[in-house]
């Protein structure tokens, strides 16, 4: 069975925190990888995570077409327990053959996005105190039609925020 875990760490980089997105690759070999999804299920619930998908199905090696059963999974749990998570998938394994780490920072990735958001905000009430004091039909469909944009983009930039802020909470454990 192999993992994948990508881990989120950080809060929100406005409070000065650096936002670090962590990954880590772990190839395992374990007894049973029906008995150990459902381990990895369980660990997933009790450490307030969830699963994303599972998958157990058959693969078939050698000459002779040895059936081995294979498994993969992915569970998110929250970030700060990504090392207690490590330890108990390990502890459940026969054999760990790699563990790989990698990081990325999207502290300035986030904190470029939180400005256009303000950016975004302060345009669209700019643009609703003229709409406000519009008079001919003209003007008022102009301004509800650039209001609309500014609308649009404000509700992209909140969903990137709100998917970056989903990352670093929450580590995704992708194991096979």
């Amino acid at each position: 069975i192999a993992k994948t875990i990508e881990q989120s760490t950080g809060n929100v980089a406005d409070n000065g925190t650096r936002l670090v997105i962590r990954n880590a690759d772990l190839a395992l070999v374990v007894k049973d990888p029906k008995a150990s999804m459902a381990e990895i299920t369980k660990l997933a619930a009790e450490m307030g995570g969830f699963v994303v998908s599972s998958n157990l199905y058959q693969s078939y090696y050698g000459p002779n077409n040895i059936e081995v059963p294979e498994a993969t999974i992915t569970i998110r749990v929250p970030q700060e327990k990504l090392d207690e998570a490590l330890k108990a998938i390990k502890d459940g394994a026969v054999k760990v053959n790699y563990e790989n780490r990698a990081s990325d920072d999207i502290t300035s990735v986030y904190v470029d996005l939180q400005s256009q958001l303000k950016a975004k905000q302060a345009a669209e009430k700019k643009l609703l105190e003229i709409l406000d004091a519009a008079d001919e039909t003209e003007d008022v469909l102009a301004v509800y039609t650039q209001l609309q944009i500014i609308q649009s983009e404000i509700e992209v930039l909140k969903g990137q925020i709100k998917y970056y802020d989903e990352s670093v909470a929450l580590s995704a454990v992708s194991a096979r």
